[in-house]
């Protein structure tokens, strides 16, 4: 374990706030200090993409190892459910009622599986394929949004009925958050652009991010901002929904590291990890302060980061195959 050098700053709770868009509120720990804690994974084979479910219990996507894992953070214990072959999860998310959804990046589906049975149904994408990638799922739980990176597609899933509607895009459709008004926003990577879908209309529009900027992942803040790691220079984007521009860019303390995770926890605190230099950066849009968390372990290789109902920041690494906790 490895604590920052200055206790961090104390913010109130929010109940509702954005972050992540994975079915539980992000929390504000009232007493966040930096305190770095890991734990290998039974099945360390490409595990990435942690979700929180509604009972504090973490789940990973274990994407080569073609499971799902979950992890008790009381207990220290792991679970782990098989999945259909070739299903390959690339990201996971838990809804309102513990059942657990991934994208079959493998077999183009979106599962779904219920943890108390081991009952696992999968719904085919209408392309039958397309690398189903990120999740995200309405705050009432009737939606699934996702991208289909190398089909060039954004869609959604209706959690009743298990119909997918898809949306043409381009640029390889990675990260995905939903703004306040209900947009649904994701990092058109290839393109240096930013893609905005109105799922009433169908109308898509776009913000240029900037020649070289590949945007990979996008968050939602509190107060409606959205924020974006600019993986090809470095940089962490503020960007207006409303107004539709980039209202700030922050160079991050690694220079060019490759940004890739970003959260926002339920006090507007923005975080962020560069992948090359194991740390992750804790940003106050409030003072434009940044707060540097060096990682116990080396080539950790986060992929994504969330933020609990109680403040804690969770990763998983990719390339170390442990699950880890800032608090």
């Amino acid at each position: 374990m490895r604590y920052l050098a200055c206790l961090l700053a104390v913010f109130p709770f929010l109940a509702h706030a954005g972050g992540s868009n994975y079915g539980v509120a992000p929390g504000a720990h009232p007493n966040l200090a930096g305190r770095v804690s890991e734990w290998p994974v039974p099945t360390p084979r490409f595990a990435r993409d942690p979700a929180p479910a509604p009972d504090g219990s973490i789940y990973i996507a274990v994407m080569s190892g073609n499971k799902v894992a979950r992890f008790d953070p009381k207990s220290k214990a792991f679970k782990e459910w098989d999945l259909p072959p070739g299903h390959r999860p690339h990201g996971v998310l838990v809804d309102k009622k513990g059942i657990a959804w991934t994208t079959g990046n493998g077999n183009g589906t979106i599962g779904r599986l219920d943890p108390a049975t081991g009952k696992m149904t999968e719904y085919p994408t209408p392309s039958g394929g397309g690398g189903p990638h990120t999740l995200v799922i309405t705050d009432d739980g009737g939606t699934i949004w996702f991208t289909l990176q190398s089909g060039n597609k954004v869609a959604s899933l209706d959690t009743k009925t298990g119909a997918i509607k898809e949306y043409p895009s381009s640029g390889g459709p990675y990260g995905i958050a939903l703004d306040k008004a209900g947009n649904v926003w994701f990092c058109r990577m290839g393109d240096n652009k930013m893609g905005r879908l109105d799922p009433r209309t169908g109308q898509m529009s776009e913000v240029d991010m900037g020649r070289g900027s590949r945007p990979r992942r996008v968050a939602t803040a509190p107060d409606g901002m959205l924020w974006v790691t600019l993986y090809g220079n470095g940089k962490l984007a503020k960007l207006d929904p409303q107004a539709m521009k980039v209202v700030r860019e922050y160079p991050l303390p690694g220079g060019d590291a490759g940004p890739y995770a970003v959260t926002v926890d339920g006090g507007g605190m923005v975080w962020v990890n560069e992948i090359n230099t194991d740390t992750v950066v804790r940003l106050d849009p409030n003072t434009e302060q940044m707060r540097v968390v060096q990682l116990p372990s080396s080539n950790v290789g986060i992929r994504k980061m969330v933020t609990d109902a109680s403040g804690r920041l969770w990763y998983m690494g990719s390339h170390n195959g442990r699950l880890g906790v800032v608090e």
